[in-house]
């Protein structure tokens, strides 16, 4: 009896590269899908950007960068937070052409304690001879009957000084807006140099934003403020006033 021939297509596969026993045809077929080299999934092998194990060092370089990054932005917020505490804690008190008192809330036309403590400083720099001048400022919250300039011009004619002495913006819905009219208002009475009175959280970013508009600015925090010195109720405030100046810095700039 003839024994039959091997063909080429009954010929044992052997696994390329390698020094394996043949394997059958079933065993051939299925070998690229077999693990190996480590691999609990060789169907990753297709992906290169999954195969972690393969590339640590570039992975890890993202890392850095994206901690860098973090770490540059906390840094940029402490330096501001500091700076608006060093600011509240610094009195530029000089003589100047004009007082400039930041408005706060009113009560119809009655200030809240935090206001009149602004005015009452204020007030004292005038009579002790450190400005001709005062602008008073701030508009109204919808359905207010009086603004917040108002309501400081009341309260300081009440207490003696003179309508004539009394710069009034009345319009500003916030401090950008509020510098921007005192500086076209004072340009009739040749005011230059201003003296800011407000809070001392507000100051920093205040002083900024009234030098960016044309004023040289100095500033001056009201000593008897319901919001004290290092109080909760300032550290709120001083991350709200750090949050303004981030967004408000393009303004200053440009």
């Amino acid at each position: 009896m003839l024994r039959a021939m091997n063909t080429p297509n009954d010929a044992p596969h052997y696994p390329a590269g390698t020094n394996q026993e043949p394997v059958s045809d079933h065993a051939a077929s299925t070998w690229p899908f077999q693990k190996r080299d480590g691999y609990e999934n060789p169907s990753l092998e297709r992906y290169s950007d999954l195969r972690f194990e393969e590339h640590p060092r570039g992975h890890r370089k993202w890392a850095v960068a994206i901690a860098v990054v973090l770490v540059a932005i906390a840094a940029i917020i402490a330096g501001f937070m500091i700076a608006i505490y060093a600011q509240a804690r610094s009195d530029e008190t000089r003589k100047v052409d004009a007082l400039l008192v930041l408005g706060a809330a009113q009560y119809n036309g009655r200030p809240t304690d935090v206001f009149e403590a602004r005015l009452q400083h204020t007030l004292d720099l005038y009579n002790q001879g450190y400005a001709p001048y005062i602008i008073v400022t701030g508009g109204k919250m919808e359905g207010d009957q009086f603004t917040e300039g108002d309501t400081a011009a009341t309260w300081l004619e009440n207490r003696g000084v003179p309508t004539s002495a009394i710069i009034i913006e009345n319009e500003g819905r916030d401090t950008w807006d509020t510098l921007e009219g005192a500086w076209v208002l004072s340009r009739p009475h040749d005011v230059h140099t201003i003296l800011i009175v407000s809070d001392g959280f507000h100051l920093f970013r205040a002083e900024r934003m009234a030098n960016a508009v044309g004023f040289e600015a100095y500033s001056s925090a009201a000593p008897d403020s319901p919001i004290r010195p290092w109080s909760a109720t300032e550290f709120s405030y001083v991350i709200r006033e750090t949050g303004a100046v981030v967004l408000q810095i393009p303004k200053w700039l440009f």
